[in-house]
């Protein structure tokens, strides 16, 4: 075969067809400069929305995360599921990457020398917990996170949200939503839920998509819609489970009020499960950006 061809000019509506594609092309794909978008469906409806508020996570690599936007929850008192982890606020378990993403890391600890206590005896694993408490709070609009998530059964990362009369009323009368969760015993399938009194724990209002293939092995796009008396979820542009007060009745819905952020990876617990002996520490759960903009049909431009 020849290396190369002999050079043909190329017909005047030829090369008007190729420069029209090229333009085409440019409008149309995504560029290098923007490898970590969603997909077409998930742009659209966040190109029409302005955004209330976003953490980027932009900032030197082992930088802790914005003091700002998050607070460390620190403890290893099992936070109500029998976890397993001791939340910690050193950057070894929360930090940037200095490449645009947050970790959130879980390590295992010798529990002879870590020092740390929990609910069951000398700790075993160190992870992170962030909270936007008193500095960053939401009714309704659209919340997005982009998040590739460890691996392992016994791991349970999640982007989450509680209201913010929690300290009032106690969980879960203050309501919970679950914008994601992944459970690593569970390695194809994402979880939304709701918790409200009458239906938490175990007995929540809860959706689950199966991916088809393991969730940890790429980045993914995890959406939630919320409006009066209407939640939905979303993972990569697929709407996956809505919730409405009719599917809580006789139940009170408590999700018509501001709620805040947290984001966390916990191991083992109730939901994550027992540790399977093959996992591998440290795991990382990795957030590209978090973002919530404002409801459908309330953007200013």
């Amino acid at each position: 075969m020849p290396r190369y061809r002999t050079f043909r000019p190329v017909p005047l509506f030829g090369l008007a067809l190729i420069l029209l594609l090229l333009m085409l092309a440019a409008l149309f794909l995504p560029s290098g400069d923007e490898p970590r978008k969603g997909p077409a469906s998930h742009i659209e409806r966040s190109a029409a929305r302005d955004l209330v508020w976003s953490d980027e996570f932009d900032g030197p690599a082992g930088a802790p995360p914005d003091p700002r936007h998050w607070t460390h929850e620190v403890g290893g008192g099992g936070w109500g599921n029998a976890e397993l982890q001791f939340y910690t606020d050193s950057t070894e378990n929360s930090a940037l990457d200095g490449d645009g993403h947050l970790l959130l890391t879980t390590h295992a600890v010798d529990p002879s020398s870590s020092g740390l206590a929990c609910w069951y005896g000398p700790c075993v694993y160190t992870s992170a917990r962030l909270v936007s408490e008193h500095k960053q709070t939401f009714q309704y609009g659209r919340v997005e996170a982009r998040v590739q998530v460890p691996t392992g059964a016994g791991l349970w990362p999640a982007v989450w949200m509680l209201g913010v009369d929690i300290r009032e009323v106690g969980w879960p009368q203050s309501g919970e939503i679950d914008v994601m969760e992944f459970i690593g015993k569970s390695p194809n399938e994402v979880f939304g839920t709701i918790h409200g009194p009458g239906y938490d724990g175990g007995d929540s209002f809860s959706g689950a998509h199966d991916l088809g293939t393991p969730v940890g092995a790429d980045w993914h796009d995890f959406a939630l819609e919320w409006s009066p008396g209407r939640i939905a979820w979303e993972v990569d542009g697929i709407r996956y489970h809505e919730a409405a007060p009719e599917d809580v009745a006789p139940d009170a819905w408590v999700f018509d009020h501001p709620f805040f952020l947290l984001l966390n990876l916990a191991v083992g617990g109730n939901f994550g499960g027992d540790v399977a002996a093959d996992v591998q520490f440290p795991q990382t759960l990795t957030i590209d950006h978090i973002r919530v903009y404002a409801p459908e049909g309330t953007n200013s431009g």
